[in-house]
């Protein structure tokens, strides 16, 4: 999928921190790539209960989460909480 595929944001971010692990692991990139998906309302590798749960957050202004896969396979986390601060992150740091 193109880049501009993920240009309508369905709501804005917040503050947005990497865990050091994640700075280490992932590329510039993965990380952008990462919160435009994120904030596109693509949700990545989630379960379903975790995509209805995401959709239903959109409206209620509530936690948000992601799962992706970097180019090297790495599973990326992004966790927006309701204030909408954003978490880049990998499982294990959780």
């Amino acid at each position: 999928m193109s880049v501009e595929a993920y240009s309508i944001a369905k709501f804005r971010l917040g503050q947005i921190v990497s865990t050091p692990n994640a700075m280490s692991q992932l590329t510039k990139e993965d990380i952008l790539m990462g919160l435009k998906r994120h904030q596109s309302g693509d949700w990545g590798d989630v379960s379903e209960n975790d995509r209805q749960a995401n959709d239903r957050a959109l409206i209620e202004d509530t936690r948000l989460f992601s799962v992706y896969h970097a180019v090297s396979s790495i599973k990326v986390w992004l966790i927006t909480e309701a204030d909408r601060s954003t978490t880049v992150l990998l499982p294990e740091d959780y």
